[in-house]
């Protein structure tokens, strides 16, 4: 993402304008933009007109619409943005209160206006300042395999996206007829490879896991690395370095997530954003299994463990899913976005905002989409009852007893 033009104002409002360059730019757009926020954006717009004679016809005419925005659709796999709702801003193809939907593009510019009090706030910022980091963390491709079948994925800073999926009948050995499974395991590495080969830039050095049960990853990297020599196609064999066979459960995509999980996987991708989200919820996870009063989860009792300054200098570290943040319940938000704030900017403890997309921000979804590690033990945060007391309505005399 390239940010070409930032203005805010002191109490928070202003407007963006940023171009998306690759589709992971559209995950950010989507946790960017809220209903309500104004959005400007080049569009196609379906215009009839009328002859003298009483005939109409239609075209469809390019121009830049700025709507007020109601509903948002993102779909993963395409990593394609559409924004609804109405148009504000009269056009000579549009009148204000029509409505339409606006499909965000790449290498489109797009302006994003909130307006409100703190409407840009922190978690706001920081959402631009990420997509613009030109050095995100790196992107890991995936093959989780069993013979005649392969998942194709691909993990980003934020998501973890399946772009493929190959699916091969390979005949069994039996007697007699070892060489049409061999004929037919050879097939489908060879599917596999191209369909890896057109989804991967071999001019760029990223780690590729291969895994599988049994020896089907092992041998996928022999025919990798065969191929290459063959024909000798020096850019493959460059990848060499990139390769890391691995073990799996199954060739299901589910699988990677316990592959995600073993040391020398965790010690290979160790600089990816993703691998330090999952050590970060693996703490958590053995802290809370000790139960030494050190790991919280749940709205109520992070806050209390807030309030009590548990979560601050010294080790305390706050997880938020990035799903609470998508609210659309403006106090909702601000809610959330004043608990980042204070743990971040007043107690001085680290904030890490997981993404849903990942397993590590799905099982921090599970446990309410909030936790925390604290400096020092607390004890019965969730039996805490709220302090505020109710005070007796007072009679005339000031005794405590209505008349």
């Amino acid at each position: 993402m390239r940010l070409i033009k930032q203005n805010f104002e002191r109490d928070g409002s202003g407007s963006v304008t940023l171009f998306p360059e690759e589709p992971e730019d559209m995950w950010y757009a989507f946790n960017l933009i809220r209903p309500k926020d104004l959005l400007r954006a080049s569009a196609i717009r379906r215009v009839t007109t009328e002859s003298t004679t009483g005939s109409t016809s239609s075209t469809r005419v390019q121009t830049t619409l700025t709507i007020r925005v109601a509903s948002l659709d993102f779909d993963p796999q395409s990593s394609q943005l559409h924004v609804s709702g109405r148009i504000v801003e009269e056009t000579k193809v549009a009148k204000v209160g029509q409505y339409h939907t606006l499909d965000l593009e790449l290498q489109r510019n797009f302006t994003l206006e909130k307006d409100g009090d703190e409407a840009w706030d922190s978690v706001a910022r920081g959402i631009i300042k990420e997509a613009c980091d030109p050095v995100k963390s790196a992107d890991v491709w995936a093959v989780v395999m069993q013979e005649g079948l392969a998942n194709l994925a691909v993990l980003t800073g934020a998501r973890t996206v399946l772009r493929q999926r190959v699916e091969l009948s390979i005949p069994r050995k039996r007697g007699g007829r070892a060489g049409d499974h061999d004929k037919g395991l050879e097939k489908f590495f060879q599917t596999t490879l191209d369909t890896l080969l057109r989804q991967i830039d071999l001019n760029e050095s990223k780690p590729i896991l291969l895994a599988s049960p049994g020896f089907t990853a092992a041998s996928f990297h022999k025919f990798i690395l065969d191929t290459a020599t063959r024909t000798g196609n020096k850019a493959l064999m460059a990848q060499k370095a990139n390769l890391i066979v691995t073990h799996s459960s199954s060739g299901h995509l589910h699988s990677l997530n316990e592959v995600l999980q073993l040391p020398e996987v965790i010690a290979r991708l160790k600089d990816t954003q993703y691998a330090r989200e999952a050590k970060l919820m693996d703490s958590f996870m053995a802290l809370l299994r000790t139960d030494d009063g050190r790991a919280w989860y749940g709205p109520k009792e992070i806050e209390r463990a807030v309030e009590k300054g548990a979560v601050g200098r010294g080790g305390g570290v706050l997880l938020i899913s990035n799903t609470l943040f998508r609210a659309q319940d403006v106090a909702t938000r601000k809610r959330w976005v004043r608990l980042v704030d204070r743990v971040r900017d007043v107690e001085g403890g680290e904030v890490r905002t997981l993404s849903s997309e990942h397993e590590s921000g799905k099982r921090l979804d599970g446990l309410g989409g909030i936790a925390a590690i604290l400096t020092f033990p607390l004890e019965d945060l969730d039996d805490e009852e709220d302090t505020e007391a109710e005070i007796p309505p007072q009679a005339p005399n000031g005794n405590g007893v209505q008349i």
